[in-house]
């Protein structure tokens, strides 16, 4: 029972919780460019630089997270075709 769960989690909820985790990170990443445009369209100096600086860091934070679960994802990818090979070669 235990080994079922375990196998139905990596084979399929782990590869959707890590689809929707990278579509939230495109998501904020999306939304930092668009902070970013609009902060040019402001007047007044102070407003420009906080915004900027926030939209520039909205847009780090979610690259870097979503490069790493890609990462991840194609890690774990490398090693179940891995296995999977190690398989079909002993038989």
């Amino acid at each position: 029972m235990k080994k079922t769960l375990k196998n139905i989690y990596f084979n399929y909820l782990w590869w959707i919780w890590q689809s929707i985790l990278v579509l939230a990170c495109g998501f904020f990443l999306v939304l930092g460019i668009q902070i970013l445009i609009k902060s040019y369209n402001l007047d007044n100096p102070f407003d420009f630089m906080m915004i900027f600086f926030s939209s520039n860091l909205i847009i780090l934070i979610s690259g870097v997270v979503g490069a790493g679960l890609c990462y991840r994802m194609l890690g774990v990818y490398r090693l179940i075709n891995k296995k999977e090979g190690d398989k079909e070669s002993r038989e």
